[in-house]
């Protein structure tokens, strides 16, 4: 699920902040930061699956494995800099680190304050249904004599509205309500962040009552352009690098590599 400032804290939040963490030596010295020997690279470290802090204190996840894929791709030297998700933006302005990578969503207002990368990866909406329902699509004239249900003040309820104006709508306050309500056949289907489902469905008993259905929903007008990498706008030759180096592991197996590692789906 793609970080766009409201989302969920973890419980390693408390403990991921302002760290520096080596990653490693890849090759010459940044171009970015040429005071430096050392591309800085902040992640939240606190949004697990794409980053967070394991039992040892050690940084995992989709988004510093692909840093770091990046990092010896474009043969940089490069170290992480765990940042509080709110002063991320403001600080890399602040030189403190020369980019972030942390499933930053590319918002036309975070584009007036920083250079993004093309995406790195995607989440898409879905609809989620019980495994035993016998929908055969996701139209809206599929949906028509169905209850569906969205979570308030999300893009997906903005959709809903737009699309799916016919069909009864039942809106819950949090995404853990929707769930409950779809497990408890209070509403027939949902749609929902991809992303943002999955650990419900994959890893919960509760989840397990249900599946994906129909095809990923990509739209956007209502839900973005995916996540890419923040620099600041004087570093063209930062981004760059970091995009030939992004072209590259998505051409080999490397980037799907790491997204099979953490996902039986492409969020490409």
């Amino acid at each position: 699920m793609l970080r766009s400032g409201f989302l969920f804290r973890s419980k390693f939040f408390a403990i991921a902040c302002a760290a520096v963490v080596s990653i490693g030596i890849f090759g010459p010295a940044s171009v970015a930061a040429a005071e430096n020997d050392a591309i800085r690279i902040a992640v939240e470290g606190a949004f697990p699956p794409f980053n967070y802090l394991d039992s040892n204190n050690q940084l995992q996840g989709f988004d510093v494995d692909i840093a770091k894929a990046l990092c010896e791709t474009a043969k940089l030297k490069c170290e992480f800099v765990i940042q509080e998700w709110t002063a991320m933006i403001p600080n890399l302005l602040d030189n403190k680190y020369d980019a972030i990578i942390s499933s930053m969503s590319m918002s036309a207002e975070r584009r007036e304050k920083v250079a993004f990368t093309h995406k790195y990866y995607d989440s898409p909406t879905v609809f989620i249904a019980p495994k035993t329902s016998a929908i055969a699509g996701t139209s809206p004239e599929d949906l028509k004599t169905l209850k569906l249900g969205v979570t308030a003040a999300t893009s997906q309820e903005s959709y809903a509205r737009k699309f799916y104006g016919g069909v009864a709508t039942t809106v819950f306050k949090a995404s853990p309500d929707l769930y409950k309500g779809l497990a408890d056949g209070e509403v027939d289907i949902i749609l929902e962040d991809k992303l943002a489902v999955y650990d419900w469905l994959a890893n919960t008993k509760a989840g397990s009552c249900c599946e994906f259905k129909g095809a990923d929903i990509k739209n956007t007008e209502y839900f973005g352009d995916g996540a890419g990498i923040a620099v600041r706008p004087s570093d063209k030759a930062l981004l760059d690098k970091l995009n030939a180096a992004l072209e590259t592991i998505q051409a080999n197996d490397i980037y799907d590599t790491i997204n099979a590692k953490y996902f039986p789906f492409s969020i490409r």
